[in-house]
């Protein structure tokens, strides 16, 4: 290197070898595995993806795209909301090809593992499986708290699966609307199984029943002490209770608990018309009865569609998902109008210090709302 290129932050009087230069990089060839015709790879840094690119990037099986849409319909600003509807819009005709299962279960009853043991099954089928993991929110971020967590490794390395956690937002309506609306992303995509892993708490169960064609209750073994706390109500939204870890020293107690929960669902009223729930024993572990579950499940599945229970309740659950709908419109549309979160607080205090009944109330702040809408 010559003296007149030398950087004036270097030591003019040592020799050249003690200077620092440049050398050109060694250049980078693609990485192999990735999407080649990417959608998402041709874009110039600050273009935003349209509705149409999105759309035929789905259908093309680009996982890019299926993301990046996910992301969208997750959105709470009011243009991705517009932008996802139009998405979804393009994409129903290509919906509804799969079969969706809801998975519920106590917690430590391995539902994360049964998941995992039972996408790979499949996968080795030749099926394509996508699994909407709904995690616990944070209280303060809304985000998915378990979304760092790796799980399922092995099934997130499969070609043939996909994992989604997604943020429950910390309230139901969250999870109805923008799970469903991933579910049919997915199935445009062409997935063939839709895995949705409830949060497992409260009232989650009656929010992912609705949104599923079969329904999944994990159990663990000790059936005696379990249904003490078991609600009977969860029990009777279900279309299979398996009780896992059947395996070891704790296979005999696992039959016994399976005998047990069949005696109790004899009395209780079924899931679905025409269908006999019963009980299962599984071992995700050693992925014993695993092929007899997804054998139940394509019974319930021949039987309901040949009965047409599968489409009826199909249509009961679209219609039921427009009328949530509708009730998360009207509720955000009255407590983000600006005259209500006026009058709101006066009306709250008047209500608290006892000068007038909470009924008046509602209707004085039902007046002001429908006068501001005129």
């Amino acid at each position: 290197m010559s003296e007149e290129k030398r950087p004036e932050w270097t030591n003019q009087d040592e020799p050249d070898k003690f200077s620092t230069y440049i050398r050109k990089g060694v250049e980078t060839t693609p990485q192999a595995g990735l999407v080649k015709n990417s959608t998402f790879r041709k874009m110039k840094v600050g273009d935003e993806i349209t509705c149409d690119q999105l759309a035929t990037g789905i259908l093309n099986g680009d996982r890019t795209m299926l993301a990046r849409s996910i992301t969208l319909i997750e959105s709470n600003a009011e243009h991705h909301f517009q932008k996802s509807q139009t998405l979804l819009q393009q994409l129903l005709h290509h919906t509804g090809k799969s079969i969706r299962i809801g998975i519920t279960g106590v917690p430590g009853a391995g539902k994360s593992t049964f998941i995992e043991a039972f996408g790979m099954f499949l996968c080795n089928l030749g099926l394509k499986v996508a699994v909407l993991a709904v995690d616990p929110s944070s209280s303060r971020s809304g985000g998915s708290i378990l979304g760092d967590k790796t799980r399922m490794e092995q099934l997130a390395r499969n070609p043939r699966a996909f994992i989604r956690p997604s943020p429950s937002e910390g309230k139901l309506g969250g999870v109805h609307r923008k799970t469903k609306e991933t579910m049919l992303l997915c199935e445009a995509f062409g997935f063939d199984v839709i895995l949705i892993e409830t949060v497992g708490v409260g009232q989650s169960e009656v929010i992912v029943r609705d949104m599923v064609d079969f329904f999944m209750l994990i159990v663990l073994t000790g059936a005696g002490d379990e249904l003490q706390g078991m609600k009977k109500g969860i029990m009777e939204l279900a279309d299979a209770i398996v009780v896992n870890k059947a395996d070891g020293e704790n296979k005999a107690s696992a039959l016994k608990t399976k005998k047990e929960y069949n005696q109790i669902l004899h009395f209780l009223q079924p899931a679905t018309k025409g269908w006999e729930t019963k009980a299962y024993t599984c071992s995700s572990l050693l992925e014993n009865g695993i092929k007899e579950i997804w054998d139940v499940i394509k019974d319930f599945e021949s039987t309901t569609k040949q009965s047409g229970v599968f489409a009826d309740r199909r249509r009961s659950q679209t219609k039921e998902w427009m009328k949530s709908m509708i009730i998360d419109q009207l509720q955000n549309s009255f407590f983000h109008n600006q005259e209500i979160k006026e009058l709101l607080p006066k009306v709250e205090n008047q209500v608290i210090s006892g000068n007038k009944t909470v009924t008046s109330a509602v209707e004085e702040l039902f007046k002001q709302y429908y006068k501001s809408l005129t």
